[in-house]
């Protein structure tokens, strides 16, 4: 099989249909979390609670949200324990919604990011593409310009 270094711009049907916790614990899918932001730019950010590079994000993170306020921020964890991940969202204070992948990067979804390091920030247009896949920082150019357009 080859390599492509090509960014996807739709998200996979398999990634589409993974499934995420929500913090009442229902079962819900991917597809369904985006058409909740159907029509919105949305900043997706891919962390856990025992990440120290997602951790020392977070204040960069808080005034990316006080600048840009009028993104949704999707929150997909790939913690292992539900309870850290609830209590990590409450000590930090994170603004946004949040859900829980239940088997991490080890899943349908984590395939289709294709990446083993976190935090990973994916911004997604109104109509649903992804225009930015592969951030790693806040300040990636990338998502500076995605954002101008």
């Amino acid at each position: 099989m080859a390599f492509s270094c090509k960014k996807p711009t739709e998200f996979s049907e398999a990634a589409l249909q993974s499934k995420f916790y929500t913090l009442k614990q229902a079962k819900v899918r991917f597809e369904t979390i985006l058409n909740d932001y159907k029509g919105q730019k949305i900043l997706i950010d891919v962390w856990a609670s025992w990440c120290p590079d997602c951790v020392v994000s977070f204040p960069e993170l808080k005034t990316f949200q006080k600048d840009n306020p009028e993104l949704g921020y999707v929150f997909l964890s790939t913690d292992r324990n539900y309870a850290s991940w609830k209590q990590a969202i409450e000590r930090y204070q994170l603004s946004g919604d949040h859900y829980f992948m239940e088997a991490g990067l080890d899943s349908p979804f984590g395939d289709f990011l294709n990446s083993n390091w976190i935090p990973r920030y994916l911004l997604v247009d109104e109509q649903g593409s992804i225009s930015v896949f592969k951030a790693t920082k806040l300040k990636d150019a990338e998502i500076t310009k995605a954002l101008k357009k």
